[in-house]
């Protein structure tokens, strides 16, 4: 399924590239019928304060360093890149599930439905917002949910300007959440049942919940030193058994980084203790096997996850932005 339709439509990319607030990742996948390689893989370290992702504000704050760090990761894929997928950081965009009795059969008087509604929550004027979205689920009378991403064209095309100073063309563009989704969509048990997943970034961490291939929860939330990482969610637990009908987990999935390296470790040790199951690693080398040896550390599987989700959407129509 697609969750998101892209904003531009275009061929595969031949690359993704992940420009976040600290560093900027590039990958590559080759695939045989149904089997995907991992080819190549780059990261390079941002300056500070390069990048500030935020959904509203000016975001490439030193184009010149962005656009260098661009041209050096995909310097080093080893083939020649001319398209590629671009992730933004959660930040740049908002992310709602809404939800109407009666859903228009026409697909431009829906456009317009979608975006009156959003436009109530827009932190800027809807004139100038890239609105993407798709359904979640159908009711039987008329009825239907959807997941709306909002963005501001302006701060999506500050990051296109970065590829395009770089010589690449982004013809996709992706969230980091979004893409990691993607990614446990992909794997072979990913979309069946009721299934958490957590995504953690120094800054901010993404929840979402997602029942038989659908999302029908999603949150980003900021660094906050009042509710822990647990507290949060067993606060999406309890509306998760409340509201949505829930009946448990089937699979509990943690990744990311944190502000220190051992925040994910103990992130994974919290949730265990407070849902009493296990959680599981987002590990992208479980469906894009390295062309190479190489170590499966968590720092490796946090660059190469957004990456391979965003590059499985072009193969298999999981979820996109």
């Amino acid at each position: 399924m697609s969750l998101l339709t892209s904003w531009l439509k275009s061929p595969p990319p031949d690359a993704a590239v992940e420009i976040g607030a600290t560093r900027v990742a590039a990958a590559v996948l080759g695939s045989r019928g149904s089997a995907f390689t991992l080819l190549g893989h780059a990261v390079e370290t941002l300056p500070a304060g390069a990048v500030a992702p935020s959904i509203a504000g000016h975001n490439i704050v030193d184009r010149g360093a962005v656009t260098a760090a661009v041209r050096g990761v995909l310097g080093r894929m080893g083939t020649r890149v001319a398209r590629v997928a671009l992730v933004l950081p959660d930040a740049t965009a908002k992310v709602s599930l809404i939800h109407f009795d009666t859903v228009p059969a026409k697909r431009d008087d829906l456009d317009q439905l979608v975006r009156w509604q959003v436009r109530k929550s827009a932190p800027f004027a809807i004139d100038e917002a890239c609105v993407s979205y798709t359904a979640c689920a159908r009711s039987a009378d008329g009825g239907g949910d959807f997941v709306v991403v909002l963005a501001k064209r302006s701060v999506i095309e500050e990051y296109e300007r970065a590829c395009a100073d770089a010589g690449v063309y982004a013809g996709l563009v992706d969230l980091t959440s979004l893409s990691v989704v993607n990614l446990i969509l992909g794997s072979s048990s990913g979309s069946a049942g009721d299934w958490l997943a957590v995504y953690m970034r120094p800054d901010d961490t993404s929840i979402a919940i997602v029942r038989d291939g659908h999302v029908i929860f999603f949150r980003n939330l900021p660094e906050s030193e009042n509710d822990t990482l647990a507290d949060l969610v067993h606060q999406t637990t309890m509306y998760y058994q409340d509201r949505l009908a829930g009946s448990g987990f089937s699979r509990v999935l943690l990744g990311g980084a944190g502000r220190t390296p051992d925040a994910v470790a103990e992130a994974r040790r919290g949730l265990e203790d407070r849902l009493g199951a296990r959680v599981e690693p987002i590990d992208p080398l479980s469906v894009a096997v390295p062309s190479d040896r190489i170590g499966a550390s968590p720092e490796l599987l946090d660059i190469l996850a957004p990456l391979t989700g965003v590059l499985l959407r072009t193969q298999r129509e999981a979820i996109a932005v």
